[in-house]
């Protein structure tokens, strides 16, 4: 491995970790000496890097650090054009051409041997069953998750039965043919799933939902492992 590739994995390394990590266990992740990462750090904050810290007591990557695109690797590359090509074809019109958007912003920057993987990458997205035209923009549903806005919504289920609910969404779920919305219903007082293809109508509402996203999500998954029996 070159040292600027041995560099790049630190910086990676430091990234992945919110609370500081000591160069043992960096060593330990990367296949290094500890020797090698207090070295490779010293020359790290040497270049302007914002690495805090000290031996012995760990290291942490300032909030904010930014690496330019040039820096993804090989796999990384293919990593992101795969995904944004399923975007691409499986996302909503808006967020379809946002993937194809962040395809183009991506390569504009690559260095030329970089550019020509992401340009001819033989990964490609592929389904076995035909894609379903949705129904509705969910543009609106993308943005009161995103914001942690109250959704107002007018439901058929799969008996024909109308309702009217108020949700607080947090997760959209991209599936071969239907779109899936989590969310806290108010009127079940329960953890709901709505497909987007039998909304009727929707209103994204002034009020923010009195819960942080992230922890309905946690009580989400923890209620879904419960129902499972097969859960670790």
């Amino acid at each position: 491995m070159s040292r600027s590739a041995r560099l790049l994995d630190l910086i990676q390394a430091l990234r992945r970790h919110r609370r500081p990590v000591t160069a043992a266990d960096l060593a330990g992740e990367l296949g290094i000496s500890i020797r090698t990462v207090y070295r490779d750090i010293a020359t790290l904050a040497a270049q302007g890097v914002p690495v805090e810290g000290e031996a012995g007591l760990g290291y942490v990557l300032r909030p904010g650090f930014m690496l330019p695109p040039l820096m993804f690797g090989d796999d990384e590359i293919e990593a992101l054009v795969l995904g944004l090509r399923w975007v691409a074809q499986r996302g909503d019109g808006p967020l379809g051409l946002a993937a194809q958007n962040a395809t183009a912003k991506i390569t504009a920057v690559l260095p030329a041997d970089l550019k020509a993987l992401a340009e001819d990458s033989g990964l490609v997205p592929v389904s076995l069953k035909p894609s379903v035209t949705e129904p509705r923009d969910l543009t609106e549903i993308r943005r009161a998750i995103r914001t942690e806005r109250k959704l107002r919504i007018a439901y058929t289920d799969g008996q024909g039965r109308a309702s009217d609910r108020t949700i607080w969404p947090f997760a959209l779920a991209f599936m071969e043919r239907i779109r899936m919305v989590a969310a806290w219903c108010e009127t079940r007082q329960a953890f709901r799933h709505f497909r987007t293809d039998r909304i009727v109508e929707v209103t994204v509402e002034a009020d923010r939902y009195p819960r942080r996203r992230h922890a309905l999500l946690a009580d989400w998954k923890a209620e879904m492992d419960a129902m499972d029996p097969e859960a670790p």
